[in-house]
């Protein structure tokens, strides 16, 4: 078992575990006992791969953004994540679930999103196999995010808005729980991110780990070496960079950067950056780094970006930053807007608001011209043009 690998425990160093109300503890322990069995059968893994293949569009291409490259001085490779179908990475994990749920004898599958590109793949994919799916969603982040609750709805899901609290991603999750703890013999949980009770933060990074296999399998052939120099990705729950980072979460000659988001900033009562503000607390099932009062109520995040508005992190990305293998960022909305206009008319591609605020890491690092920089760019901004038009500056 590699330094940043799951314990059996569920804890990555002294992050994770299975926080769980008794009416769930059998299913989380269904999964616990069965997952790793199930997705490293060969059954599983041909139908995993075919349909990565023939159905998500994979593998996605490593983009080399020249200009890009020419205006930060470094060798700056893009994973065009948001040429997946349905736009972001999301689906290769709602792939990676709903065959484990099948398997699991599940008739029914609940979602919670936030941007709406996990809500959007887990529709996909429930379509895709015929099976009945809600999502819950935060009422703002529907008005936000208006697309993608329409393109939900075209795929047959039902979608819930959550009302209470501060009506986004975090209120979603909880709306999620609640459903399954009601239902919990007949339904999957498909969790979005590498958030949750164990085994749902490893589960989710080995379906993503697609990702980073591809890049060093990619980077060979147009640098005749398999790591890059950086691995840049944003994070809020965290499984695109999870899965960036997977392959290179043992090899010390490779800088994991991680960008959070700030909002109007750290100390704004407005911000996202868990990292920098949160303390070792239990959230949605897992000990890990949130954003909490004294008396440990959860402080609700703020962010631009819906994918982003969480008030905590996975368990993994905890302990990356606990132990210091990974270098976090905090990208205020400002900040990550001037990036993602950068990109669209630098190399011609629109990100999602989330993936900007990875891009936005860029200006702030001293780099040099043989460095090799591979950025996660894990959703297009098609469900954001609205946001770019509010904010108005390009």
């Amino acid at each position: 078992m590699s330094g940043f690998s799951v314990g059996q425990d569920g804890y990555y160093g002294s992050f994770g575990g299975a926080y769980i109300p008794e009416m769930l503890f059998p299913n989380v322990e269904e999964l616990r006992h069965s997952y790793l069995d199930i997705i490293e059968g060969d059954d599983f893994r041909t139908e995993f791969d075919h349909l990565l293949g023939t159905y998500v569009g994979r593998p996605t291409p490593l983009y080399y953004a020249q200009r890009l490259s020419e205006k930060h001085g470094a060798k700056i490779y893009l994973k065009r994540e948001d040429l997946c179908h349905t736009g972001a990475h999301k689906v290769n994990n709602t792939i990676g679930q709903i065959l484990l749920a099948r398997r699991l004898g599940k008739e029914k599958i609940i979602a919670e999103t936030g941007a709406g590109q996990h809500g959007v793949a887990t529709a996909t994919v429930c379509a895709l196999m015929g099976m009945e799916c809600v999502v819950y969603m935060g009422e703002i982040d529907m008005a936000r995010q208006k697309p993608n609750v329409e393109r939900m709805k075209l795929l047959g899901a039902k979608v819930r808005a959550a009302t209470s609290g501060s009506r986004t991603l975090k209120d979603a999750t909880n709306e999620a729980m609640r459903h399954w703890i009601n239902n919990p013999d007949d339904t999957h949980y498909i969790i979005g991110s590498v958030v949750g009770p164990h085994p749902y933060p490893d589960m989710v990074t080995r379906f993503q780990s697609v990702i980073s296999q591809e890049v060093t399998e990619q980077l060979k052939k147009v640098e005749s070496r398999s790591s890059p120099t950086y691995v840049v990705a944003c994070v809020g729950g965290g499984s695109n960079a999870a899965g960036a980072f997977y392959h290179f979460l043992d090899d010390p000659q490779v800088q994991l950067i991680s960008a959070e988001a700030a909002g109007y900033g750290i100390d704004s009562g407005k911000s996202a950056a868990t990292t920098f503000i949160g303390r070792t607390g239990v959230l949605h099932g897992s000990k890990t780094l949130l954003m909490q009062t004294e008396d440990g109520q959860v402080v609700e995040p703020h962010s631009i970006s819906a994918g982003l508005d969480y008030p905590g992190i996975g368990p993994l990305h905890a302990h990356l930053f606990d132990s210091g293998r990974a270098s976090f960022y905090a990208i205020t909305d400002e900040e990550a807007m001037k990036a993602g206009v950068e990109l669209s008319k630098l190399e011609g591609i629109i990100p999602a608001i989330e993936s900007a605020h990875a891009l936005a890491v860029l200006s702030k690092m001293n780099f040099t011209a043989e460095d090799i920089v591979v950025l996660n760019l894990s959703g297009r901004g098609d469900k954001d043009l609205e946001t770019y038009i509010k904010w108005g500056r390009y």
